[in-house]
C-alpha cells in the first residue's frame, strides 16, 4: 500500500521533468514506466521515468540532482540507457533513464524496449507522437495496465 504523501511526492517527480521536458525541443519524449505505471506500486517503489533525447548533456546527473531536489544514489549503464538514481530527502527515488531517440525505434523495436514499454507505461510528454508510435509497435495501450510481451 502505497500512502497518500508517497504518491503526491511520485506525482510531483513526474510532473516536474515533464514540466523540464515541456521546455526543451531536444526532449520529445517523456514516459513513466515500471510499477507506478502499472499501478502495482509500494511504498519501497522508486518511480521510473524515461527521457527520450539524443542531448548527451541530459545525461549527467547534476542535471536531475538539481531539478528534483536531491542526491545522487546511482549510475548505471543498461544498454543505450544510462541510468541516473536520485534520492529526495524523504528518501524516495527517482530513477531516470535518459535514452537516445533510437532507443524509441519502430523498425524493429529492441527487445528490450518492448519488454520495458509492454510491462506498464504511460506516457507523459510526446509532442510528437514517437512514444505513441512505439506503444503501438508494441501492441500496448498508454495506460497503467501491463500488457503481456
Amino acid at each position: 500500500m502505497v500512502t497518500e504523501e508517497r504518491a503526491r511526492e511520485a506525482a510531483l517527480a513526474v510532473d516536474i521533468v515533464t514540466g523540464w521536458a515541456a521546455g526543451r525541443a531536444d526532449v520529445p519524449g517523456v514516459v513513466v514506466v515500471g510499477s507506478w505505471a502499472r499501478g502495482a506500486a509500494r511504498m519501497d517503489s522508486d518511480v521510473d521515468i524515461v527521457v527520450l533525447t539524443d542531448n548527451p548533456g541530459y545525461a549527467e546527473p547534476e542535471v536531475w540532482t538539481g531539478l528534483l531536489g536531491g542526491d545522487l544514489s546511482r549510475t548505471a549503464r543498461w544498454g543505450p540507457l544510462r541510468e541516473i538514481r536520485v534520492r529526495r530527502p524523504s528518501g524516495f527515488e527517482i530513477e531516470l533513464g535518459v535514452v537516445p531517440l533510437s532507443w524509441a525505434g519502430t523498425d524493429p523495436v529492441d527487445p528490450g524496449t518492448h519488454r520495458v514499454i509492454s510491462d506498464g507505461h504511460r506516457v507523459v510528454h510526446d509532442p510528437a507522437g514517437l512514444l505513441a508510435a512505439l506503444a503501438a509497435a508494441c501492441g500496448a495501450a498508454d495506460g497503467s495496465t501491463r500488457h503481456p510481451a
